[in-house]
């Protein structure tokens, strides 16, 4: 047996004994501890161990992040859109102090984009009409900071998809109401996803986004060749089993 851990069976029986009290944990051993459950997308058990870190290491940007993470996994989990909204918020949180913390960090600067946008579709048209450039601005920032980051050129991505996809009548009305929504292309979104996958080819979900710009754009061959590839490939995050669900249904309305 490892020193260390003879050490924990040792204090865990004096402890029981009532004879002394067990160390403190560091930091760095509860966020190891809720890497093992990260890795699983068992948010609640990750959090257990992250949060009484941060309370030891309250700027530790990394584990900001891993938080943030964790948060928006409940969110995606989360039946109601009163939860999945405070979820989000508490996501937003974190991922916004890390970025305050870390301006020169690419992942911090895109963590708020992400929740950004996975709150999006539970808020209102102000809101999304508020939000939107505060998404873009954090994904140009995160890929002016690491060009290799494909995560960010899939976010940016995102953004391009669907504002291009925006009617004409909600455009004009977003206007008149809350302000202009800006104007973009489906082929903007082609080019982000395009590099999203020349930077990390076994993401499943860049071949997804592009299957559906290409779709929205009317080319079947492309969109079908495109989604298939992502279908094929196996789910490994933890949102691809949902966009596998939003790939097939795509496909399946596909003319032949």
């Amino acid at each position: 047996m490892k020193l260390h851990s003879y050490i924990h069976v040792l204090c865990g029986i004096a402890l029981l004994a009532g004879v002394l009290p067990c160390p403190a944990q560091t930091a760095s051993e509860l966020v190891a501890k809720g890497d093992v459950f990260d890795r699983t997308f068992d948010a609640n058990r990750a959090l257990n161990y992250y949060l009484q870190a941060v309370e030891l290491e309250p700027n530790h940007v990394p584990l900001l992040l891993r938080i943030a993470r964790q948060y928006r996994y409940l969110l995606a989990q989360a039946r109601s859109n009163e939860d999945k909204l405070k979820f989000g918020n508490i996501a937003l949180g974190y991922g916004l102090r890390a970025a305050k913390l870390a301006p020169d960090d690419s992942e911090a600067q895109l963590s708020p984009a992400i929740t950004y946008g996975k709150m999006l579709p539970y808020q209102g048209s102000k809101t999304q009409v508020e939000v939107s450039p505060l998404i873009k601005a954090a994904a140009d920032k995160a890929i002016k900071l690491d060009p290799r980051n494909d995560t960010a050129w899939h976010v940016l991505g995102r953004w391009h998809q669907v504002l291009a996809n925006v009617g004409v009548l909600k455009r004009t009305l977003g206007g008149l109401l809350y302000g202009k929504l800006p104007v973009t292309t489906n082929e903007a979104a082609v080019k982000c996803f395009s590099r999203a996958i020349a930077l990390n080819p076994h993401r499943l979900r860049h071949y997804i986004e592009l299957g559906q710009t290409y779709a929205q754009m009317g080319n079947t061959t492309e969109a079908r060749r495109f989604l298939e590839k992502g279908l094929a490939m196996p789910s490994v995050e933890h949102d691809d089993p949902e966009l596998k669900v939003k790939g097939r249904e795509t496909l399946a309305k596909l003319p032949p």
